[in-house]
């Protein structure tokens, strides 16, 4: 029997931007939350938001996955279908280095709507005061 292909959800963001980062992945039914990744853009969150879903699958050991984002120009950065500018070219270095050898990890654009990362990080946002 066949293997099924793991859908891993990433989203980042900030506020303001640029601002305090913070991230979500979501895989299995699994959610994860950062809310204190650094300070940065909403792009560079994007970013680690990506990273940190593959390592996620890094740290499960898993081959057959799928890493579903709504950031339009990381998912294009990422499959090298756009040049990345400014800090994007460290985090595409970042990525590169955790992917290693072998085929590049399935990225696809997703939206915003259908990212239960993003879900998740919307629905467990702090009250505001």
């Amino acid at each position: 029997m066949r293997g099924r292909r793991i859908k891993i959800y990433f989203d980042g963001g900030c506020r303001p931007n640029p601002g305090a980062m913070e991230i979500a992945v979501v895989a299995g039914g699994v959610v994860e939350i950062d809310r204190d990744v650094g300070s940065g853009s909403s792009m560079d969150a994007e970013w680690l938001g990506l990273i940190a879903a593959l390592r996620l699958a890094r740290r499960r050991g898993l081959a057959d996955f799928v890493l579903l984002g709504d950031a339009a120009a990381v998912v294009r950065q990422a499959n090298g279908a756009a040049r990345p500018r400014g800090t994007a070219v460290q985090h595409l270095r970042t990525f590169r280095e955790l992917a290693g050898e072998g085929p590049a990890p399935r990225i696809r654009h997703i939206k915003r709507t259908q990212n239960l990362a993003g879900i998740a990080l919307a629905r467990a946002a702090p009250e505001k005061k």
